[in-house]
């Protein structure tokens, strides 16, 4: 049975990958929660701890926002090499080269809110469920509607609920 890892105060997790989504830099607090050594990292898919509790609509929302240049938030529950979870409070930001051209993307994970991840764990068990009977896109209607209903984008809402429950 996998076990939850839950993140030391002030843990940084940071890594960078290329524009395919493939690690070029992991740091030590990656390399500590993921139980991965670096070179079993470096040019592989970051997608190597994705959690398949995870909706795929959460990923597509990320990659639009970042392929336009914008940064995310996003709370991401991962799984370490032996099958082990963690959630995480992700920040996600493009890299540009000296001509201002997306480069890659640079990720900082650090310590989520408790309250903020038992109530996005539930929105994240609908959006599975949607997924499995209409596929992503009725994955993404939950999170649009959520977004609508609030009067809120989807980072305005993340944010909130990092912050003001604590």
């Amino acid at each position: 049975m996998e076990k939850e890892l839950i993140l030391a105060p002030g843990t940084l997790i940071t890594s960078k990958t290329d524009l395919k989504g493939k690690i070029t830099y992991c740091n030590k607090d990656f390399l500590h929660y993921a139980l991965y050594e670096e070179q079993e990292l470096l040019n592989k898919p970051h997608n190597i701890i994705r959690h398949p509790d995870m909706p795929k609509a959460v990923f597509k929302l990320l990659w639009d926002y970042i392929q336009n240049g914008k940064e995310i938030f996003a709370f991401v529950k991962n799984k370490n090499k032996y099958g082990d979870f963690y959630w995480v409070f992700a920040n996600i930001t493009p890299s540009y080269d000296s001509e201002n051209k997306i480069i890659g993307y640079y990720s900082v994970r650090r310590k989520p809110n408790q309250k903020a991840i038992e109530q996005i764990s539930g929105i994240y068990k609908q959006m599975l469920e949607a997924e499995k009977l209409g596929g992503m896109s009725a994955g993404a209607k939950i999170i649009q509607d959520i977004c609508e209903s609030l009067g809120k984008s989807y980072n305005q809402i993340v944010l909130e609920m990092q912050k003001d429950l604590k």
